[in-house]
């Protein structure tokens, strides 16, 4: 009996230090069941590990699935996203437009894209003139996807039907600032066949990608995270 007392005070204990700990965490990985988790050594690197993560709830620890993949980030590695700038320590960048850098930090992904249509909710089909994501910070439609007639001739962006990486892709739910020039169009896409680092997103293998898509179905979160910061959100990470 004492035994079995004991082992309910430790597991209460643990639930609320896991509970304690869930509400510190930053969002949207505070509440996440589901993560996507993209690590480097450093925060200058173009190349990462790729890992998968399940839970239950908020208050339990994380479950890796599969096995780690590789993928490639930005040419000049990770700078801190807008809404984590403070996580910044001793000059590490912070994420700006055109800087090739690919946003650290947690995001929530969005829906599936791609040139043919999918059975996935939410799924977008790009089309030529209508998917236009605006990087023109003198835009006001900056970091959105609109129409070219929306939008208006002179306004900057990528016209995404016309790039082939994005064949297969998710968006990522980056909140940036206009104001800050924080960067924008951050998706996951396909790799290049060189295997160079992008402009700013997130790029892998076509079945990776695939893969992602299903995993990311039911929502998930996306964490681009520096080893050297993974003690800044202690708790909150699954242990590697």
């Amino acid at each position: 009996m004492v035994f079995r007392l004991s082992s309910i005070t430790l597991a209460c204990c643990l639930l609320t230090t896991l509970a304690a700990q869930a509400q510190q965490c930053p969002a949207p990985l505070a509440t996440a069941k589901r993560l996507v988790l993209a690590t480097a050594p450093d925060m200058n690197r173009e190349r990462v590990v790729l890992r998968f993560f399940v839970r239950g709830g908020a208050n339990q620890p994380w479950r890796m699935i599969g096995r780690p993949r590789k993928a490639v980030i930005g040419r000049a590695g990770m700078g801190w996203g807008h809404t984590f700038r403070g996580h910044a320590r001793n000059g590490e960048p912070v994420k700006r437009e055109g800087d090739k850098r690919t946003p650290a930090g947690f995001f929530r992904l969005g829906a599936s894209f791609g040139f043919e249509g999918s059975s996935r909710p939410g799924h977008v089909v790009l089309k030529r003139n209508e998917t236009i994501c605006v990087d023109d910070v003198r835009s006001n439609a900056y970091n959105t996807i609109q129409p070219r007639s929306v939008i208006g001739p002179g306004v900057r962006g990528e016209n995404m039907r016309k790039i082939k990486m994005y064949r297969h892709g998710l968006f990522v739910d980056y909140p940036s600032s206009r104001r800050a020039r924080a960067g924008s169009c951050i998706f996951l896409h396909l790799m290049t066949r060189s295997g160079r680092g992008t402009l700013g997103c997130l790029a892998m293998p076509e079945m990776t990608l695939l893969g992602v898509q299903t995993f990311a179905e039911p929502g998930a979160v996306l964490g681009v995270v520096p080893k050297t910061a993974f003690n800044r959100f202690a708790g909150c990470l699954p242990v590697l």
